[in-house]
């Protein structure tokens, strides 16, 4: 009970670290379940492990092969979520850059890593090849921890962001056939038959065919509402066991493959429900990721280290991030917009997670039981290669951007919460202007009149936190807070003002601080006697922003005046004589302006 408990809160105490620390959840929970597993043996008084697993005996948390189904109960739900987040309409719109790093770059890697494998460390072609399989994928777990803090320029955030969104449930799926046609492929892999390649088309079709039929049953049932909204996390939990159990009696090892098809016919459909579905998936997610790897990495044994302790190890490693990683990504990003400095960067950046690892444990365990040569090896090279690459990326990823020059020296782009008719238009003038400007609200109308007048918007409730893992929003310096609930605005600037606003942060005052014009709010916005009721007012009846050219600071502040007398004016902007735009605050009589200045106003020309 104590070693249960433990693992328990170890690994939540693991993923509070990481989120405190910034850094993937997967470095702090393998580092602690290698040093409670392995190497507590060098310190404890008996010489045995802290926590020990065994799999495979009469005693410890997991008896006899009970570790080896839980490792595959668990990476079977883990799978599922991922299958639930690829979206067939995200990869038509990621761009050919994305497109061929997880197919192109995907290949190359399996192909180069798997002969690295055989020749280096001197494994079967078999065992080398589902190594490679195993290292294919990133994941948006330890990419974006990384670049959460990286100013980066929006093209590379994203390129790296979408590579580890999609590759995860590609790349298991990729590694689950493997692994399939390894274990069919004869006496311990050294002879494929024509009996092979019928097993292997059979384990393909029944996965492929119980996970569609289940996913589609499944909606069936959410739509014609069979099932009770306090019941359905728990139902969608018990149908993806059965799935995974159900394949796996008609075809030995298909049940993999079934819950990842599953996910990804169930996360392609538009059911209101699965949204709920979707999170739950992930808080159990997080739970068996907590335990399944203070366990798997405990379960390591210092034998197996030692097998990796060695120059070969560390070569593999080298190449693996030195020649494999940037040889996919150039070839990949070959005739496209990207410089040769942002390939380099991201070339470095290709930390491997948790879907290698776990599904690299679970082969392990299986192949190692049944025999294969060189099976043992599978696990902590992997988790050699995950430590290395997430660790190694942790440390220098903001050095490797500031050398290669992609690391912004001020974050310019605006943040503007709110999307009605008054926020468009000065999100349009900022665009037309050079500016980058990302409109958010939870209104799905207001996102799509946005996004048709060619804006970029992102659909999301501010009282989530989906906004802060948004890492193509790294170069966000200024927020503007622009609705019409004071409320709101005054949440939206407390909750984002350090991540989105470190260069500025204003909301529109409010009606009560638009009567009480001496006592400017710090972090008004635009004007002391404008509120929304009024700024949408001028938008209606005069839908356009005027320059004006500043003579002197006189002259602009007459200006200021001008617009406050006049009810359809209001400022906005100042122009410098470099033509980089600042936001007027409320009060803008501390505003540094000169002659040759411009002053943006919004409305009725003054």
């Amino acid at each position: 009970m104590l070693e249960l408990a433990g693992i328990i809160i170890l690994g939540i105490l693991a993923q509070w670290m990481a989120w405190k620390l910034k850094i993937p959840a997967i470095l702090p929970l393998i580092l602690i379940g290698l040093f409670v597993g392995p190497f507590s043996t060098l310190i404890s008084v008996d010489g045995n492990k802290w926590i020990e697993p065994v799999f495979n005996g009469e005693f410890g948390l997991f008896p006899g092969e009970s570790l080896f189904n839980f490792v595959s109960l668990a990476i079977a739900l883990i799978l599922f979520e991922g299958g639930l987040t690829l979206k067939t309409e995200e990869i038509k719109n990621v761009g050919t850059v994305i497109s061929k790093l997880i197919t192109l770059g995907s290949f190359i890697t399996f192909i180069l890593a798997g002969v690295a494998a055989h020749f280096i460390i001197g494994l079967t072609w078999q065992i080398s090849f589902l190594f490679s399989s195993l290292i294919i994928v990133t994941g948006p777990t330890v990419i974006t921890p990384i670049l959460r803090n990286l100013p980066l320029k929006k093209d590379i955030s994203t390129v790296l962001k979408w590579e580890g969104i999609l590759i995860d449930p590609i790349g298991a799926l990729v590694a689950v056939l493997v692994f399939e046609f390894i274990v069919l492929s004869g006496d311990h892999g050294t002879e494929y038959t024509k009996e092979t390649l019928i097993e292997f088309g059979k384990i393909i079709i029944i996965g492929v065919s119980i996970g569609f039929t289940s996913a589609y049953a499944f909606s069936f049932a959410l739509k014609n509402k069979w099932v009770p909204h306090y019941l359905l996390n728990v139902v969608a939990l018990a149908l993806v066991l059965s799935v995974f159990v159900l394949a796996d009696l008609f075809a030995h090892e298909s049940g993999l493959l079934a819950v990842v098809i599953m996910g990804m016919v169930l996360g392609n459909m538009k059911i209101a429900a699965l949204k709920d579905v979707f999170y739950f998936k992930e808080t159990i997610s997080i739970l068996l990721i907590s335990i399944l790897f203070i366990v798997l990495s405990a379960n390591i044994n210092l034998e197996d280290l030692e097998l990796i302790f060695n120059w070969n190890s560390l070569i593999l490693l080298g190449i693996v991030i030195l020649v494999i990683r940037p040889l996919g990504v150039f070839a990949s990003a070959s005739g496209s917009k990207l410089k040769k400095n942002e390939k380099i960067f991201i070339s470095w950046v290709g930390p491997r997670g948790i879907v290698a690892a776990g599904i690299a444990s679970l082969f392990g365990i299986k192949l190692t039981l049944q025999g294969y040569a060189g099976a043992n090896y599978i696990t902590p090279l992997v988790f050699m290669i995950v430590l290395g690459t997430v660790l190694l990326n942790a440390a220098t990823a903001r050095i490797v951007a500031r050398i290669t020059g992609v690391l912004l020296k001020k974050s310019e782009g605006i943040l503007i919460v709110g999307s009605s008719e008054p926020s468009r238009l000065i999100a349009k003038y900022l665009k037309d202007n050079d500016r980058r400007v990302v409109l958010i609200d939870s209104n799905k109308s207001n996102i799509s009149r946005a996004k048709l007048e060619g804006l970029e918007a992102i659909e999301c409730d501010i009282y989530e936190n989906d906004l802060l893992e948004n890492i193509e929003l790294n170069d966000m310096g200024y927020l503007l807070a622009l609705t019409g609930s004071n409320t709101i605005n005054e949440y939206a600037l407390n909750k984002f003002k350090a991540d989105f606003g470190e260069e500025g942060a204003f909301r529109l005052i409010s009606s009560e601080e638009m009567r009480d014009s001496e006592n400017n709010p710090e972090q008004g916005l635009f004007s002391h006697t404008d509120d929304f009721i009024n700024i949408s007012e001028v938008v209606r009846d005069y839908p356009m922003i005027n320059e004006v050219e500043v003579k002197s600071r006189e002259h602009f502040e007459e200006l200021i005046d001008a617009t406050h007398k006049e009810i359809k004016a209001i400022p906005l902007f100042l122009k410098d004589l470099k033509d980089e735009i600042h936001i007027l605050p409320a009060d803008s009589k501390k505003m540094e302006v000169g002659p040759g200045y411009k002053m943006m106003y919004l409305g009725k020309k003054i």
